[in-house]
């Protein structure tokens, strides 16, 4: 146990000190001694065995490695899985062949000599094959940061069991610490807890990655209650893990309730925004405003929403800029979600044509010329209607559908004008733009003021 009543003492002081320099000092004997019976004949000559084995290995990763490379690349039909598994025995071929030769020499001398002749060689070749499982095993660990630490922390635990210096190295751990009351913190305690919670939220993430791609995959559920059960899957799994963690290096948690308490109104007072983007994006979940695949508009936002995080929502447009929008900012302001109840979209432009073309076969034509265009449904009807007698036109508004937002509404109009040009130039309707006369007056400036008149006129 890492957690150890504290009692009162004067040298309270003095003894964790002494013990450190006590425990430093035979860890040091111990590897003096050890370095010096690496100078003894039989282990001097079992380590220049070992490099040679390691020399040997590294010729047969340079002669067969690119052979296999090859070999893996007319390996097309295969599934990614399986391919994965050999780019990482690929990535390791050195250490693989190591193992294998330096085991081979050890059960050959265990057979033709004694087997303290082969003792180092055999420590050699326990570490290697562990240092080997240890890197295949945190393969399965996604995340580089954590596969990195448990890596690390795997290989040094192996190194000192296999040694036979785990022992003292836990009691030299154990001596490095301070007591607050009745609890005792160390530096073993640090890396029990590293170790546990390491392995718990690794369990935690494995978990919850594989339920929450099942709530993905089953359709009954709406993409909104999806986020929300993943989150809270999340929530729960990860909360498991760091309770049970606290737990298994005995630490009272009730102890904490008083401090923790403040510690959460403090942080409902300074982080008062992010607390309501947390509320916002739950209430957001839960009454299915807007989800994953909506397209909506924000002020001079409008695209189509990525996905739904804790604090923001990711909305990415047609020029592939990602917006990252505070979920307060959707839930306080105006949002257009064009595709909320279902993905029709209506659009409307506007144009005019000449008066003496005929307006019965201008909405005819206009009609027409936008059910031409491939995203225009056909399922709806497509309406034109004179909305007003300009100055130079007859005005006219184009009304169409669509399903898919997501496409772009700027293109789709686009499309559509030329559409309707194609069609005007076709059947001879003409387009009106406004023009002015211009009048040149000869004579002085007298002439000109006698014929515009005063100013004030």
């Amino acid at each position: 146990m890492a957690v150890h009543d504290s009692t009162p003492d004067n040298d309270a002081a003095e003894v964790p000190l002494d013990d450190v320099i006590n425990i430093s000092s035979d860890l040091f004997s111990q590897g003096q001694l050890f370095v010096e019976s690496m100078f003894r004949p039989w282990n001097f000559y079992q380590l220049l065995i070992a490099l040679g084995v390691f020399v040997a290995a590294h010729i047969l990763r340079a002669v067969l490695g690119p052979r296999i490379r090859a070999w893996m690349g007319s390996r097309d039909n295969w599934p990614k899985w399986r391919m994965r598994i050999l780019v990482v025995v690929h990535q390791r071929l050195r250490a693989i062949f190591f193992v294998v030769l330096i085991w081979a020499v050890i059960y050959a001398m265990r057979e033709y000599t004694w087997n303290s002749r082969s003792y180092l060689l055999s420590i050699i070749g326990t570490l290697a094959f562990a240092w080997l499982a240890i890197v295949f095993g945190t393969r399965l660990i996604k995340s580089p940061l954590l596969r990195k630490m448990v890596r690390y922390g795997a290989w040094t635990w192996a190194t000192l069991q296999i040694l036979g210096l785990l022992e003292e190295a836990e009691r030299l751990l154990d001596s490095v610490g301070f007591a607050i009351g009745d609890i005792r913190f160390s530096l073993l305690l640090l890396v029990q807890g590293l170790v546990i919670l390491g392995v718990l939220i690794a369990l935690a993430r494995f978990f919850t990655t594989t339920t929450a791609s099942r709530i993905k995959s089953n359709e009954d559920i709406s993409p909104s209650m999806q986020v929300l059960i993943v989150k809270g899957v999340q929530i729960a799994f990860y909360g498991a893990a760091f309770f049970l963690g606290v737990r298994a290096l005995g630490i009272d948690l009730t102890g904490l309730a008083v401090l923790s308490g403040a510690i959460g109104v403090g942080l409902g007072f300074g982080l008062q925004k992010v607390v309501s983007n947390l509320v916002s994006g739950v209430i957001i979940l839960l009454d299915k405003s807007i989800k994953p695949g909506d397209v909506i508009s924000l002020g001079d936002t409008f695209g189509w929403i990525n996905s739904l995080g804790a604090r923001y929502v990711s909305v990415v447009t047609r020029d592939g800029r990602e917006y990252l929008i505070p979920n307060e900012d959707l839930i306080t302001g105006q949002v257009v979600n064009w595709s909320h109840s279902n993905d029709f979209v209506r659009l409307d432009i506007h144009f005019g044509t000449a008066y003496h073309d005929n307006p019965h076969e201008v909405r005819k034509i206009a009609i027409a010329a936008a059910q031409s265009v491939d995203r225009v449904l056909k399922t709806r009807p497509t309406v034109c209607h004179i909305v007003g007698f300009g100055d130079s036109s007859v005005d006219y508004i184009l009304r169409f559908w669509i399903k898919d937002p997501t496409g772009g509404l700027t293109n789709i109009r686009g499309n559509v004008f030329l559409a309707l040009w194609d069609a005007f130039a076709e059947k001879g309707i003409s387009i009106p733009f406004p023009q002015r006369e211009v009048k040149l007056l000869e004579g002085g400036p007298e002439n000109l003021a006698r014929n515009v008149g005063p100013a004030s006129a």
